[in-house]
């Protein structure tokens, strides 16, 4: 197996620890990416990774993300991630998530765990009962908490139109907004902006599912393949990470980029790729963040729902600041807001 160095995106994390517990069938990774300005936090995704490799890079990709995520969003908290490798043949049971509950304990706090693909709120409040340090749970009245799926789904909606407002000078109402993944946050992005009269089409791997939302809402469904040709406004990726390559971009047709899925850019370079095509992009880890404000607010116990929303409503004129800075500079909207994340963490 490859070193932790040897991997493109190790970037000097603080700690990489695997877990194995052969009675409940627990296969995991948590990568501690930073904690220079508090614990590192991140959710927790349940994948059937082809291999172990796969999911080591996954890992490290998206645990760097959370570190440039929380500190865009202006969260004391640092960047970390976990992963658990689905094995069909046994499921996520109890005792998997038991001993999973175990394995972020045994860190003593430096990791911070939360709802991600494949793990619900059901599942965190199962971890909870091996480890304190975990976030996104139920949530009564006007508190801070609970599921952080539609949190995320309104920081994705107030990035599009800010970008719409930028870019095409107009509202929501009869834009074209092509939608991959329907999802806990697709979905609901997808009924937001249903709700402002935008015109939608829908893609999802689960086909049903998209078809099913289509024809609530009164758009229209595609297959998942060509979602991405799809002649529109805006392309919104909320399904799984690097699907913007050199292929995909150059068959974009949509002059806005503004999705809530993690790292979205297969490499460095696409960012650039993006930028030389005129298409406008809403960096992955500051439009999707009102997710991890959520998490953020309730574990540090910094305010209730009315806070989190106050800090979600920020998310534009972050976004409006990284694109004044690329305009300005020239340099990609990515390569910006990669940058002004560093200085925050001190990288």
């Amino acid at each position: 197996m490859t070193a932790p160095w040897d991997y493109l995106d190790y970037d000097d994390h603080e700690g990489l620890h695997f877990f194995r517990d052969r009675a409940s069938g627990l296969t995991a990774v948590i990568a501690i990416h930073s904690t220079t300005l508090g614990p590192a936090a991140g959710g927790t995704r349940y994948w059937a990774y082809d291999d172990a490799e796969l999911a080591v890079t996954d890992v490290l990709r998206l645990s760097r993300g959370m570190s440039y995520k929380n500190a865009m969003a202006g969260l004391p908290l640092g960047g970390g991630k976990a992963v658990i490798l689905a094995d069909g043949a046994r499921g996520k049971s109890p005792e998997l998530l038991a001993a999973f509950g175990r394995a972020v304990d045994s860190l003593g706090g430096r990791y911070v765990t939360a709802e991600d693909v494949g793990i619900t709120l059901a599942d965190m409040v199962a971890v909870r009962e091996q480890t304190r340090f975990v976030s996104g749970l139920p949530a009564e009245g006007g508190a801070a908490g609970g599921d952080p799926g539609p949190f995320t789904a309104q920081g994705i909606f107030l990035g599009i139109e800010a970008a719409v407002r930028r870019r095409l000078k107009r509202d929501l109402d009869g834009v074209h907004v092509a939608i991959q993944g329907v999802g806990s946050v697709g979905g609901g992005l997808a009924r937001r902006l249903a709700a402002r009269g935008a015109k939608l089409t829908l893609a999802d791997v689960h086909a049903d599912r998209a078809a099913r939302l289509a024809e609530e809402l009164g758009g229209r469904a595609v297959a998942a393949a060509d979602i991405l040709r799809v002649e529109s406004d805006v392309v919104s990726p909320n399904a799984l990470g690097a699907i913007l390559d050199e292929a995909t971009i150059a068959g974009l047709s949509a002059p806005i980029v503004a999705g809530g899925a993690n790292n979205q850019l297969e490499t460095p370079a696409d960012g650039g790729r993006l930028q030389a095509r005129g298409i406008m992009y809403a960096p992955d880890y500051v439009i999707n963040a009102g997710g991890i404000i959520s998490v953020g607010v309730e574990y540090l116990g910094q305010g209730d729902r009315d806070a989190v929303e106050a800090r979600i409503a920020a998310i534009p004129d972050r976004l409006n600041a990284i694109w004044d800075e690329s305009d300005a500079s020239g340099d990609s909207a990515a390569a910006v807001s990669d940058r002004m994340a560093q200085r925050l963490i001190g990288r």
